[in-house]
């Protein structure tokens, strides 16, 4: 593997943060490539050569159907140039020991693909990311924290962290109480809203949108496919905090090391430089029923 991996990063489509994501890749020392999705979609082998591949946050689609769910089918039905299935190659791209990594939107993507949490190991969708419990956008910075028992060993460090938050569906619901305990129980729930002394949190405005379980980020149980609502790539530097001035005025220790989000990016480079290759199960087509579920108990919640 190269001192600088290879990231893929997806645009076009309502896709809207990928030069920052490209940046922040580029402060961690990574080499990032922005492609767009119609000429991804159209190499013979799209990830060849990378060890990552992100979906940054934006309104892919126009959020049109669900937020992430047009480009939830689209990666997971459409070709690529060598008539292969994308979420095949997906597949084949983790079993070879790359990771996935969605923000914002894209994580919205990978809940409605079924690749996360993916608790039964077949990409089928087992929670959703609904509209905020708010009933608005929700724009505002978030105090968080990681869970030391997550299987991404490399995010659980972080400890507890401050990121803005931007979206109108960031409520994660699980299908029903069972799937939430696992996903507890298996530490897959990676990332908390908090309160400002760092307890999870159900109290808004510290949790923005309402989630299950303060949930703010999922990873699947081999901890290569992560996803979060808060967006890392806008808090590269000290000075891109709210209250920067007064952090320093104050002599906060944060203000010394690198900000909350590029730590995260440093972080997860690291995991790259030390991932082996993991073995995934074949691929098993969505389940209608457990979508029919998922959307009932959105509008169930939302009603």
């Amino acid at each position: 593997m190269s001192d600088r991996p290879r990231i893929v990063i997806a645009a076009g489509c309502g896709i809207n943060c990928e030069e920052e994501l490209a940046a922040a890749w580029e402060l961690a020392g990574a080499d990032p490539e922005i492609v767009l999705l119609s000429d991804l979609l159209a190499r013979a082998h799209p990830l060849a050569g990378a060890q990552a591949f992100c979906l940054p946050g934006g309104f892919s689609f126009g959020d049109d159907l669900g937020s992430g769910m047009v480009l939830a089918c689209r990666l997971r039905h459409r070709r690529t140039g060598a008539g292969e299935r994308f979420a095949d190659h997906l597949r084949r791209f983790l079993e070879r020991g790359g990771f996935v990594l969605g923000i914002c939107n894209g994580f919205q993507v990978l809940v409605k693909m079924g690749a996360l949490p993916n608790l039964a190991g077949t990409w089928t969708q087992e929670v959703t990311l609904a509209a905020n419990a708010s009933r608005r956008f929700e724009n505002r910075w978030c105090h968080l924290r990681t869970n030391p028992d997550t299987p991404a060993s490399w995010v659980a460090g972080l400890g507890r962290l401050e990121l803005p938050v931007r979206h109108g569906e960031g409520r994660l619901l699980a299908r029903d109480a069972a799937v939430l305990a696992e996903i507890r129980r298996r530490g897959l729930d990676f990332l908390h809203y908090t309160d400002e002394e760092g307890r999870p949190t159900a109290t808004y405005p510290a949790n923005p949108n309402g989630s299950e379980g303060a949930i703010a980020g999922l990873v699947d149980p081999s901890g290569r496919i992560i996803g979060l609502m808060p967006h890392p790539e806008a808090f590269l530097h000290s000075t891109l905090h709210p209250d920067w001035a007064g952090r320093r005025r104050r002599g906060a220790a944060d203000d010394a090391r690198p900000a909350d989000g590029l730590r995260f990016f440093l972080a997860m480079r690291q995991a790259m430089a030390e991932s082996t290759p993991l073995h995934f199960p074949a691929n098993v087509e969505p389940c209608s029923e457990a979508a029919e579920a998922i959307s009932a108990r959105s509008l169930e919640v939302s009603a």
